[in-house]
Formats: structure tokens, C-alpha cells, sequence
């Protein structure tokens, strides 16, 4: 099984580099933003997590290791100038989700500063995300190490003034996970190891001009240490690096910090987390060196954890 599943990976990787030899540029779209608020708090480092909704954004491998139903929505300010949100709802093993991304009315200007017509940009796209672990197939045997297979559908749209365009993609996602250790009196829990390759196949096409989606190759390591602190971190074949802390000083409350590069530049990422009975509201904050910062909220349910009468309860002591 695992010979198999790395001969497959080196063939889709050749023949998804054969495909973007052939196209000279690259397409912008709402995928080259990475999405959520929970992993976007420790630097957007989840290739290697598997903690609710959010799974299907970074490695649907993961989506066979979630224990039920979540359901996660966002909105974010993208540094300041555009809308940002997204839908996501996940099933153990499967998953959906919806980006959207808006700037408006962009204001143009010719070389002397006079102003121009406006620009509208706008993109979205539609995930389909599943993940599969071989003890769940009854026909595959127990194997020694513990891991899961996972793959995602994208079909993605653009709109630059009149014009428009529209595409598919696929991607693989592998993520492996290891027993417990300790490092003296340390407890080492959670450790991961994922690996995803995005736009094996896919494009951005409009009408008879195609702008590749670009592929990568993203791997990431994670690990919680005396079950209060995780750390994770993601490193991509482009050379984006994404590090990131949890911190849980009470239980259902989290602080997070986090760092992530991307074309050169260096923005530091602050979060907050809190999980009440199941409903979970989370906080991010991105930085920017030139541009304004980027604020993201978001609401999520975790109906496996849902406690309606717990939550009726937390709420009349949170309420005057």
C-alpha cells in the first residue's frame, strides 16, 4: 500500500508539472489567500492538523480522523481594501466549502495621476475535499504505520472587469500520525506529519486563454506538548515558511501566535479561541509590513461537542 500510494503521488506530480510547462503564466485567484481564522492564528500552519472544519482547507487527508459534524464560517477585512469570507461544512471522511473574495470598485489612474475608469475584481471557489483511512477499508490490512490518504476538487472562478473566467483543480494530501512520546517529564501528544500537493491539475480559463493555477508542494509537522501547547509549522516548494503556538491556559480558551512568509515578506499573526459547549468563536489577526493588517472572525459548530442545555447554561452565567 505505501509503494503504491508514492507511485501514484510521483505520477500525478510529473504529469501536473508536464501541464504547467505548457502555460507560461500563472492565474491569481481567491486560492492563492490562505483561508480560516483558527490555523490562520499560529501562522496559517495546518498542513499537519486535523481539528474540525478547518481540516478541508489545508489536508483533507485529515477529514478521516475528525470525530463528526462541524460547520465553520469566516469574514475577513483583507487588509483593509476587499471582503474575504467562506463556508465550510465537514463529515468524518468528507467535506464542502465555499471561498468568496470581493475588492469592488478599485479606482484606476493613468500615469499623471488623473483618475481612470474603475476596476472590480472578484473570485470564488467551490471545495470538495475527502479522506480516507485504510483501517476503514475492510479489504486492505492492518498496516504498521498509522496514516491517510486524502484528495480535494476546486473548481474556481474569476471575474477582472468584463471579463471572466473559470477552471478545475485537483489536489493529493497525505497525513501520517505517531504514538505518544516523552521527553523526559514532557509528554510529546498529537505528533502529525502531513504532506499536500495542490494543483496537480487545473486551470484558469478564459475563453481561449488559459493561466495555470500553479502547482506546490506543502509538508508540515505538528505536535502538543504536556497537552497545553502545540506547535506546528509548513514549509511549500516556493519557500513560503508558516510557524506557529497554541497556547490553552484553561480548558476551551486558546491563545495563538504565529509568523508566515510569502514572496519575500514577513507578516506576524495573533489569535484567540474559545470553545463554549461546542460553539466555537475564533479570532485572527494578520500583519502586513506596507499594507493595513488583515482581521478575521469567524463561527463554527462542532456538533459531535454540541451540549445545548451545557450552552443554554454557560450563556444565563455570561449574561447579565
Amino acid at each position: 500500500m505505501k509503494r503504491l500510494f508514492v507511485l501514484m503521488m510521483a505520477a500525478l506530480l510529473l504529469v501536473g508539472l508536464g501541464n504547467i510547462t505548457g502555460m507560461a503564466e500563472t492565474a491569481i485567484s481567491v486560492l492563492n489567500i490562505d483561508p480560516g481564522v483558527q490555523i490562520m492564528g499560529v501562522g496559517g500552519a495546518g498542513v499537519a492538523l486535523a481539528e474540525g472544519a478547518e481540516t478541508l482547507y489545508y489536508n483533507p487527508a485529515g477529514l478521516s480522523d475528525l470525530e463528526g459534524i462541524s460547520f465553520s464560517s469566516f469574514y475577513s477585512s483583507h487588509m483593509g481594501v476587499a471582503s474575504y469570507s467562506a463556508f465550510s461544512l465537514t463529515f468524518r471522511n468528507w467535506g464542502i466549502g465555499f471561498l468568496m473574495f470581493d475588492s469592488g470598485n478599485v479606482a484606476g489612474y493613468d500615469a499623471n495621476g488623473n483618475p481612470t475608469d474603475t476596476l472590480s475584481y472578484g473570485s470564488n471557489a467551490f471545495l470538495f475535499g475527502f479522506g480516507v483511512h485504510p483501517k476503514d477499508l475492510a479489504f486492505i490490512p492492518a498496516l504498521p504505520i498509522d496514516f491517510s490518504l486524502g484528495g480535494r476538487i476546486k473548481y474556481v472562478s474569476a471575474t477582472v472587469g468584463d471579463a471572466s473566467g473559470s477552471g478545475f483543480a485537483f489536489d493529493l494530501a497525505y497525513r501520517m500520525t505517531f504514538p505518544n512520546m516523552r521527553v523526559g517529564p514532557v509528554g510529546l501528544t498529537d505528533l502529525a506529519f502531513g504532506l499536500t500537493a495542490t494543483n496537480l491539475f487545473g486551470s484558469l480559463n478564459y475563453g481561449a486563454h488559459s493561466e495555470s493555477l500553479g502547482m506546490n508542494l506543502r509538508l508540515g509537522g505538528s505536535a502538543r506538548i504536556a497537552d497545553v501547547v502545540l506547535i506546528t509549522s509548513d514549509l511549500d516548494l516556493s519557500g513560503q515558511f508558516h510557524a506557529g503556538v497554541e497556547y490553552n491556559p484553561v480548558r476551551n480558551f486558546a491563545i495563538r501566535v504565529g509568523m508566515l512568509t510569502q514572496s519575500g515578506v514577513m507578516s506576524l499573526t495573533l489569535g484567540l479561541g474559545i470553545n463554549v459547549e461546542g460553539f466555537l468563536i475564533d479570532y485572527a489577526y494578520i500583519s502586513h509590513p506596507t499594507l493595513s493588517g488583515s482581521h478575521r472572525i469567524s463561527l463554527a459548530i462542532d456538533f459531535s461537542g454540541l451540549n445545548l442545555m451545557a450552552f443554554g447554561t454557560s450563556l444565563g452565567r455570561l449574561l447579565p
